[in-house]
């Protein structure tokens, strides 16, 4: 059944119910708002040189190029393709090799101030531009004498206070956007928290009253297992007013397992939990952020279990794959109860938007509704 779920998930992430063999014509695919990357962490040192951002500065020096060109033809009948390209080509490299040296020391950067990290950012553009330009001059006066006996310094710097003016603008563009990105970020990222921290305020309110209320049940009776609940909320508690950082994938099953055994004194026989860990010796070397899995598997209990007055199974499938994690939660539903379970997704969206947070836009979450049966599929790159 296991294996059965994950070649689904793998192949074409189809609208059919991963927990059912058989399709559903009324896939119920829930999307949550997306959000970009932002942590605690600068976004000059952590996103400059991956995926759109980078796009992004490539076209507008690819513009300047162009204009650069354009001002020097002072024409469009005299602009010269090839003078274009060495602009595009010279200014492509330069922020390609900043790209890739921010990308190389970004655990150095990190715990700088940005007005600090931006100035070192600067003069590392400016020293690359002076290195392409003495190392393309070198290079031109061997191509045309075929040896380096008789390099001046004045062919080795020709040309350098222009270069360098170019890198002047150059930086002025690249830096400027990168404040933009910085301020944007800082600001998605105090939104974020504050959802955050308006989540922690109303977290667990039904479980913690419930398990308070199992707890006295149980002291006259069994005060060991009394002792072992009150444990195991005391950790659950303390792991929800943390700071929702980045833990090894083994504590936060842990914290799940825990969360569940507490369920499981309450609920008795009416929940049956089904675990299957794939490549368990991974889990403490991956990370994911705090209180991701334990909130899922609330949802599908108080959404599904406690919706249904019968034995109820919830597996969950934890699989490490070619540096993908992929998470498969399913709980039994109540189907005329699904619209209750929409309006009650704020932990669930939470989950999403900090997954979406770490580890970008390229994190898979989604739901399906199947013949009785609700599943949850999330898939992200550790890093």
């Amino acid at each position: 059944m296991w294996s059965c779920r994950l070649n689904k998930i793998k192949s074409g992430r189809t609208k059919k119910s991963i927990a059912n063999s058989t399709p559903i014509a009324e896939a119920d695919l829930q999307t949550f708002r997306e959000r970009s990357r932002t942590t605690t962490l600068s976004y000059f040192a952590t996103r400059f040189g991956r995926g759109k951002y980078l796009l992004e500065l490539l076209w507008a020096g690819n513009i300047l190029a162009l204009v650069l060109a354009l001002a020097q033809a002072r024409a469009w009948e005299n602009l010269s393709f090839t003078h274009t390209m060495q602009y595009v080509l010279f200014i492509n490299w330069i922020l390609l090799a900043f790209a890739a040296l921010t990308e190389y020391f970004e655990a150095r950067l990190s715990p700088l101030k940005l007005q600090f990290k931006l100035f070192l950012g600067f003069l590392l553009l400016q020293v690359l531009v002076l290195l392409t330009t003495l190392s393309i001059n070198s290079l031109i006066y061997f191509g045309e004498n075929l040896s380096l006996a008789g390099l001046s310094a004045m062919h080795v710097w020709d040309g350098v206070l222009m270069h360098l003016s170019f890198g002047v603008l150059l930086g002025t563009i690249c830096f400027r956007y990168i404040y933009l990105r910085e301020l944007w970020a800082r600001k998605q990222n105090s939104e974020l928290n504050a959802r955050i921290q308006a989540m922690q305020a109303r977290i667990h309110p039904h479980f913690l009253f419930n398990s308070l209320n199992s707890v006295i049940s149980l002291i006259a009776i069994d005060p060991d297992k009394a002792e072992q609940m009150l444990l195991n909320l005391s950790r659950l508690f303390r792991a929800s007013f943390q700071e929702l950082k980045l833990v090894s994938l083994k504590d936060e099953v842990e914290l799940c397992q825990r969360y569940l055994a507490i369920e499981q004194i309450r609920l008795g026989e009416r929940l049956s939990v089904e675990w299957k860990l794939v490549n368990p010796e991974m889990y403490d070397r991956v990370q994911i952020p705090l209180l991701t899995l334990q909130p899922l598997v609330e949802n599908s209990i108080f959404h599904g279990v406690e919706k249904i007055l019968t034995k109820s199974t919830i597996s969950i499938l934890i699989e490490i794959s070619q540096n993908q994690v992929n998470i498969v939660i399913t709980n039994p539903f109540v189907q005329d109860k699904i619209k209750l379970r929409q309006g009650h997704g704020i932990a669930v969206e939470n989950v999403h938007q900090r997954l979406k947070a770490y580890y970008g836009p390229q994190v898979t979450f989604q739901t399906y509704a199947g013949k009785e049966m609700f599943t949850t599929v999330v898939q992200y790159q550790y890093k």
